[in-house]
């Protein structure tokens, strides 16, 4: 069979047009408006990467679908649905960025983020090994310079150094296993990979690389206890990176996580229904979920800083989604992708705020929220609605995320199996989640604001995505049907 050169284009219209927007941007950077303040500078490149994420969403609706190239992507209902989901994550982060403090280079900061998201794009439809890892190094490379991109500020290098450390370890691990997988298989694709692995069974050296990608992977989502870059990069990037980084990289790194593992590697499962469950990678996630779930969890409680509480309670929404992907076997990959998108949509908006609110000086500690009620009605009702979201309270999105990740994971030998008893750990520390969620609600929304504190004016831009980031929450919460008809 000839390889389809015009089909590959088509699909990759929406990557094509990422790229150009961000050239684009560049380009009359550099040109016409060098001169001009670093405010028009950054609107200018907001509003041409804001076009070209509309322009890719446009072709990713109306591309094409089903196997491209031989196979080398797949355009499946969760492809689509991740592909959509990372670019609605990156136009309100580009919304966001209106409100934060203006970089000093702020085209290459709106091309690296146009630059990460096609390389989230590539890895939602990644169905082999090598595309796999081209794209995660190429979302990973853009995050690391986005996480540093404030010089003026020593905890920006510091995040960005602990970052790509971290993540160049992750990497070699990765690539590590993945060699160990085609050594094994003789083949890079997914399908033919999960047909030799099934005539060959689960061997000493496929569990080595096992082992390494799920050691790759657990520092991707940052789960426990491959999450120690997480709170200081939270702390330290820029807050519209972090925001990207707590977003679109999640939702499409477990879209990536869930593809490699259960069309890939599903004849190495395992199993987790019963207690006397085959051996495999199933096992070993659901201890690094349980773990997640817990020291997030627990280390959340004893933050001060809101940023690090937010890195802390990711990790805890790391070990929930890492259930949902335990799930996605059976009841298909539709609640976790339900639980990571309104997870990023609530994340997104909640740093939105604290990006507003650093306008009118620092807001690191959860104190510096005290009295936002006053300061900006505005900003303190969507920060409730984020944070309640993010506590699974109803009828907001993420209530309904949890309730279908929890639901599918109960399906899998009810609470009498491994599964049911990681699904009960999950309800019970989402209770303990309610307790931190509300710590900070109680600064923004009873307790009185300082002597010094004055008056938050939200930008318009900055308004009109914090308020999309939570109407969308509350409209997903009430219709999670319009999410899920994507499958």
């Amino acid at each position: 069979m000839s390889p389809d050169y015009t089909g590959l284009f088509q699909a990759l219209r929406p990557e094509t047009s990422l790229l150009f927007g961000a050239l684009v941007a560049l380009g009359l950077d550099l040109s016409l408006f060098r001169r001009h303040t670093s405010g028009e500078r950054l609107n200018l490149a907001l509003w041409i990467g804001a076009l070209a994420v509309l322009a890719a969403g446009a072709h990713v609706w109306f591309g094409p679908h089903g196997p491209i190239f031989g196979g080398v992507l797949i355009l499946d209902p969760l492809a689509v649905a991740t592909r959509l989901g990372v670019l609605a994550l990156t136009l309100l982060t580009l919304g966001v960025a209106t409100a934060a403090r203006t970089p000093r280079n702020p085209a290459e900061y709106v091309a690296i983020i146009l630059f990460a998201t096609t390389g989230f794009m590539l890895m939602a439809a990644a169905q082999q090994l090598l595309l796999a890892f081209l794209a995660l190094e190429l979302a990973s490379l853009s995050l690391y310079v986005l996480a540093g991109f404030d010089k003026t500020r020593p905890e920006s290098a510091e995040a960005a150094l602990k970052y790509f450390l971290f993540g160049g370890m992750a990497a070699a691990f990765l690539l590590f296993g993945f060699s160990l997988i085609y050594g094994l298989t003789g083949s890079i694709e997914l399908l033919e990979i999960a047909r030799q692995l099934t005539l060959q069974g689960l061997s000493p050296l496929l569990v080595v690389a096992l082992v390494m990608v799920l050691v790759a992977f657990g520092f991707k989502a940052a789960a426990a206890p491959f999450h120690l870059w997480a709170p200081d990069v939270y702390e330290g990037a820029p807050t519209p990176s972090a925001a990207f980084i707590a977003s679109a990289s999640k939702l499409a790194g477990f879209t990536l996580f869930a593809r490699l593992l259960w069309p890939g590697l599903r004849a190495a499962a395992g199993n987790v229904s019963t207690l006397h469950g085959a051996p495999g990678w199933l096992p070993a996630v659901a201890v690094i979920s349980a773990v997640s779930l817990l020291l997030g969890n627990f280390a959340a409680l004893a933050q001060t800083n809101v940023r690090r509480l937010l890195a802390y309670s990711a990790i805890a929404h790391a070990g929930a989604l890492l259930l949902g992907v335990i799930a996605a076997g059976r009841s298909g990959p539709a609640p976790f992708f339900f639980y990571a998108a309104t997870y990023g949509l609530a994340t997104v908006g909640a740093f939105g705020v604290l990006a507003v609110v650093e306008r009118t000086g620092s807001c690191q500690k959860i104190t510096d929220l005290a009295g936002l009620h006053r300061r900006s009605p505005l900003l303190a009702g969507c920060l409730a609605i984020f944070m309640l979201s993010l506590a699974g309270i109803p009828p907001l999105a993420g209530f309904f995320g949890k309730f279908t990740v929890f639901a599918a994971a109960l399906q899998l030998g009810g609470l009498a199996g491994p599964a049911g008893w990681l699904a009960f750990l999950a309800i019970a520390l989402s209770a303990l989640a309610l307790y931190y969620y509300l710590i900070v609600l109680k600064q923004a929304l009873v307790a009185p604001p300082t002597a010094n504190a004055s008056r938050i004016v939200v930008p318009t831009l900055a308004r009109f995505t914090l308020m999309a980031a939570a109407g969308l929450i509350v409209l997903f919460g009430v219709a999670p049907s319009l999410l899920l008809d994507l499958f």
